[in-house]
């Protein structure tokens, strides 16, 4: 079916979509047009159009940007005192081009984050790349159930 099933950490995928690559390959585009997601990744063929993004890359956007501009609006504001239009010109336009800049790559991490939890129906894909044994968080599950019926002895 697919090329290599070997598994992508939550960093790993994370990253790879806020390069705005395919978070299973790293090599595909993750998008098809500014903010579509392609429904299928051109390199692996995973299927990506299950994600369920929503506003969140946008608030997460905002949130960054609003502790690194707002900040810097008022030192700007108390070390030189420019006027006020010369400020909704720097101000709008670095605040604007920055969300513009930002908002896709933080959609990929959350597209990756999302595909490599399995959320919104990329269960089947998460499925299909664990390999029993391989995932730490069922092994560290599995050895604290072991330890609570006292079966294991560490």
């Amino acid at each position: 079916m697919r090329p290599s099933q070997v598994s992508v950490s939550l960093a790993h995928a994370m990253w790879r979509g806020f390069r705005m690559r395919c978070p299973h390959c790293g090599q595909g585009t993750l998008f098809g047009r500014f903010l579509k997601v392609a429904d299928h990744c051109p390199k692996c063929d995973e299927e990506l159009f299950h994600h369920c993004a929503d506003d969140f890359p946008a608030y997460l956007v905002i949130a960054a940007l609003g502790h690194v501009i707002v900040p810097a609006i008022l030192v700007v504001e108390t070390a030189y005192a420019p006027a006020l239009w010369l400020q909704l010109l720097i101000w709008l336009s670095v605040t604007t081009l920055s969300a513009l800049a930002l908002l896709q790559p933080t959609k990929g991490a959350i597209v990756g984050l999302q595909w490599q939890l399995g959320m919104h129906g990329f269960d089947t894909s998460k499925r299909r790349r664990l390999v029993p044994g391989q995932s730490r968080f069922h092994r560290t599950i599995s050895r604290r159930a072991k330890r609570r019926e006292g079966e294991l002895d560490d």
